[in-house]
């Protein structure tokens, strides 16, 4: 079992900036690979980005490249999505999930997910 809480989403204006913290707990955490996805109202959920604990590779969807960093706190046990340049159309709730595998894009293939945080951005 994994556990996930997401926290520091909020309003912020178009430009600014926010840093989204994912805390896990739970039976081999370390072992997972984490991403990070979103959803937009009336809209499916989408992938944003996606790490390896051990391995430092990550991955990010093509919208958010150059202004999103996805990162880790070991000693921590806490993941990041560190989000820059802000956009309206980044507006939506965000997820953290944990899988097996790294590298998923798909909602499926992640096991374990948190209550989600909402980020919005004005004009």
């Amino acid at each position: 079992q994994v556990q996930l809480v997401e926290s520091g989403g909020g309003l912020v204006q178009a430009g600014g900036s926010l840093r989204l913290s994912c805390a896990t707990s739970g039976r081999s955490v370390g072992s997972y690979s984490m991403a990070w996805f979103r959803q937009a109202p009336g809209k499916e959920r989408e992938f944003v980005a996606a790490t390896n604990w051990s391995g430092g590779r990550t991955l990010y969807t093509d919208s958010v490249k150059g202004r999103f960093t996805i990162s880790r706190d070991n000693a921590k046990n806490t993941v990041y999505l560190q989000m820059n340049s802000l956009k309206p159309e980044d507006t939506a709730v965000y997820y953290c999930a944990a899988g097996g595998q790294y590298g998923g894009v798909r909602t499926d293939d992640y096991a374990y997910w948190g209550q989600g945080t909402q980020v919005a951005v004005s004009s």
